[in-house]
């Protein structure tokens, strides 16, 4: 009897031993929530400056932790840029690349996608624990074969749960007055073809087995008028609307066409549903806006409520669901051990205009935007991380960091493993966020334009100076201009780009706005930094493993690998309705 009651005691004590040291490994481990705008000027948050657009839960993010203001993109347009984010690694490396005036996927029927063996931030921090969800947008890629196999989707990448676009905003996303008519036509439409494919079945089996008697030029006309039906009806739907503005809950489509204007308000409740869900952790949530990219769809609540017009409204919207979501956190009582990090994926775009109305963002004091490669204003993007008892409050670091960096950050926080058999180009930022160092871990980095390097940045150990020599800049259009209006995005190569020989150079630390290039006459330094940018730049290439660019003409757009909600080419459908979101998983 007594050797029973020491069993069961030494039973407890084990259960009990196991259930602190698992505590104890999660509470190491922070959850992980990382917030990613799309096209945010860096001058349109009032902690970087703005004192017009009302953002005041970012803002207070901001109070309570680190800002970084020389936070760099690895690249001043979405598809590259979020691939270096996820991978830590620049797009060159992983093939996120052009050669062509296209930078981007443009189009869920090319079989263009992040590479698989590509290891992102999500798949280091699952194999540590961690459940992990993508809300929001994707824009690496969907099908490689067929519309349905989904082989660059979100879970493939180390994602458990997916809501959101897989591609990116259109014009034609928002606003659409057509789209509830079309819906309901089109679900009229299927029903009929559905109909006559039944009695053309059902005369078939009939003539066959000589039940009834109808002549065959019957029959092949009823089939000749389903693929006429169907022929007609794809023809008329070959906006991006149809084809890529869509949505997806896991691999089904619940919107196509979406309702631009309610998908902000799904993905927040999606977001705190995962929340809820695994408030006891580790989890990591990317959410990734659809805002605040044109064609701006915002809900009638923030319409007219800024001073910057249908931009300002949706920027200060954005700013709402972040506080909904740091909302969410403070309720489940999870703010003191979770990471909260918050950024955009590249400058602002100067050129979204309608008339003489700015429909894009504010880059603030820097020159250039998105889709320019080397200029400040298309890659120096907010960064901001909190982190309670970890790192401090209000604190303001203006030492050169890099989007690529929170890839090795979320490795170190969590336990995890650099890959070793590829170069990792971001730092780990906690020396740099808890005050254990002073300076940037980078000393270089590298600015692309698509294939094509644009320039360099250098911040010499135990200096104040932030060197940027500039090898190519583009040609402002019409002349005059400080964006490419006349192409709507500046080009990376070609008769409008100039190629500098000498190069520009500019120290960041005294002219930020880049306005006067420094030459051998003011400059004692000139040669040393070109030289030695030179010689980095000749370390870095050599680095390069050259690799198939995946956004190139050779991934042809086709018809055939365009999802489609229903039995193509009858793919209108509508699975929320006005139901809010079903948050499963």
């Amino acid at each position: 009897m007594k050797l029973r009651n020491l069993l069961i005691s030494l039973s407890w004590m084990c259960l009990l031993l196991n259930t602190c040291l698992s505590q104890g490994v999660n509470e190491d481990k922070p959850n992980i929530v990382l917030i990613m705008v799309d096209d945010l000027g860096i001058g349109d948050l009032g902690c970087y400056g703005n004192d017009t657009i009302r953002t005041p839960h970012v803002d207070s993010l901001a109070r309570e932790g680190v800002r970084l203001t020389q936070h760099i993109s690895a690249a001043s347009l979405c598809t590259p840029s979020r691939a270096a984010f996820l991978t830590g690694r620049y797009p060159i490396r992983s093939g996120m690349v052009s050669k062509m005036d296209s930078r981007v996927i443009t189009s869920l029927g090319v079989s263009s996608g992040l590479f698989l063996n590509e290891t992102t931030f999500a798949a280091l921090v699952k194999n540590q624990g961690y459940t992990t969800a993508l809300i929001g947008k994707w824009h690496q890629g969907l099908n490689c074969l067929s519309r349905s196999d989904h082989c660059h989707h979100p879970y493939n990448y180390g994602f458990d749960y997916y809501y959101g676009m897989p591609l990116t905003l259109f014009e034609p996303c928002w606003p659409d007055p057509s789209r509830d008519a079309e819906l309901a036509f089109g679900s009229k439409i299927w029903l009929c073809v559905q109909l006559v494919a039944i009695t053309v079945l059902t005369l078939t089996i009939g003539k066959l087995s000589r039940w009834i008697s109808v002549p065959w030029s019957l029959i092949l006309s009823m089939i000749l008028f389903i693929f006429l039906l169907g022929y007609f009806w794809f023809s008329s739907y070959t906006s991006p609307l149809y084809w890529a503005c869509l949505l997806m809950r896991e691999h089904e489509i619940t919107e196509q066409p979406m309702k631009a204007e309610r998908a902000g308000s799904i993905m927040v409740k999606e977001a705190v549903s995962f929340l809820e869900r695994n408030r006891e952790g580790p989890f990591l949530l990317f959410y990734s806006f659809l805002h605040v990219h044109a064609p701006l769809p915002t809900t009638t609540e923030f319409i007219g409520t800024s001073k910057h017009g249908l931009y300002g409204d949706n920027v200060e919207e954005m700013d709402s669901i972040v506080g909904k979501i740091l909302g969410a956190i403070d309720d489940l009582g999870l703010k003191n051990r979770t990471l909260v990090y918050f950024t955009a994926d590249h400058g602002g775009h100067l050129e979204a205009r309608v008339g003489h109305a700015q429909r894009g963002g504010w880059n603030g004091i820097y020159k250039g935007g998105k889709g320019m490669g080397g200029w400040e204003g298309g890659i120096r993007v907010p960064g901001i991380v909190r982190w309670p008892g970890k790192v401090p409050a209000g604190e303001v670091i203006e030492e050169p960091t890099s989007l690529m960096d929170v890839f090795p950050t979320l490795a170190a926080v969590t336990g995890g493993t650099l890959p070793q058999d590829r170069v990792i180009d971001g730092r780990n930022l906690m020396p740099l966020l808890q005050g254990e160092i002073q300076h940037s871990e980078h000393e270089f980095l590298f600015h692309y334009c698509g294939v094509h390097l644009h320039a360099v940045r250098w911040h010499p150990r135990n200096s104040e100076a932030v060197w940027k020599v500039h090898y190519v800049t583009p040609v402002f259009q019409p002349p005059g201009a400080q964006a490419c209006y006349m192409t709507t995005y500046c080009r990376c190569s070609g008769e409008l780009v100039t190629y500098h020989n000498p190069p520009l150079l500019f120290d960041l630390s005294r002219d930020p706005s880049e306005s006067t290039p420094l030459t051998r006459d003011v400059e004692p330094q000139y040669d040393l930094v070109i030289r030695t940018v030179a010689n980095a730049l000749k370390k870095h290439k050599d680095s390069i493993i050259p690799v198939q660019p995946q956004i190139s003409g050779s991934h042809q757009d086709s018809i055939w690998l365009k999802p489609c909600c229903g039995v193509f080419p009858f793919c209108l459908c509508d699975k929320e309705g006005n139901s809010s979101a079903s948050g499963s998983s």
